[in-house]
C-alpha cells in the first residue's frame, strides 16, 4: 500500500527502531500554508507519532516549517494534525495500541498520484537492542557483499 507520488519527508529510523508490521495510508489535515511548504519539500516526521485522542487519531510533533512568503497568515510548524482514517481503520489501530507494545509511527510523508498529501503509518512494536545490532549486521554485509560483487564483475 506504499505511495506511489513523490515523497516529501521519510522515517528513515522507524524501521530500524520498530518491527513493522501492517502500514495504513492516512490523509493529514492540513491548512494551506503547510501544503505549500510541503510542496517545497520541506517537513521532518523523524521525530514524530501517531496517538489516539478520544475517537480520532493526530500526528504529533511532525515538523512543517513556515511558508515564508504567507507572512502573519502562516502556520504552527508543529501542532497537531488530525489524520483522515476510515472508522473500521481507526478502531483497528485504536486495538492495535491497546495491545502491549504496540505503536502506531508515521514512516513516510509523500504526494499521491493525484496530489494529495498522505502519510504512511505503521503498527510496530519496539525492537530490543540486540535485533537493532542484528539489523546493523545485515546490512553492513549486504553492503559488503555488493561492493565485493561489484569489484569481481
Amino acid at each position: 500500500m506504499a505511495g506511489k507520488g513523490s515523497a516529501i519527508a521519510e522515517n528513515r529510523r522507524a524501521r530500524f527502531d520498530f518491527h513493522i508490521e501492517e502500514t495504513f495510508e492516512a490523509g493529514i489535515s492540513l491548512v494551506g500554508t503547510e501544503v505549500k511548504a510541503l510542496r517545497l519539500g520541506k517537513a521532518n516526521i523523524a521525530e514524530s507519532y501517531a496517538a489516539v485522542e478520544g475517537e480520532e487519531i493526530f500526528l504529533i510533533n511532525a515538523n512543517f516549517p513556515i511558508y515564508e512568503p504567507a507572512a502573519q497568515f502562516n502556520h504552527l510548524p508543529t501542532r497537531p494534525r488530525k489524520l483522515l482514517l476510515k472508522r473500521r481503520e481507526i478502531d483497528k489501530l485504536m486495538g492495535a495500541v491497546q495491545r502491549k507494545g504496540r505503536t502506531i509511527v508515521p514512516l513516510k510523508l509523500y504526494f499521491n498520484d493525484r496530489g494529495y498529501v498522505k502519510l504512511l503509518l505503521g503498527v510496530g512494536v519496539g525492537k530490543r537492542q540486540a535485533d537493532k545490532r542484528e539489523t546493523q549486521k545485515k546490512r553492513d554485509w549486504n553492503k559488503q557483499k555488493a561492493r565485493l560483487m561489484k569489484e569481481r564483475g
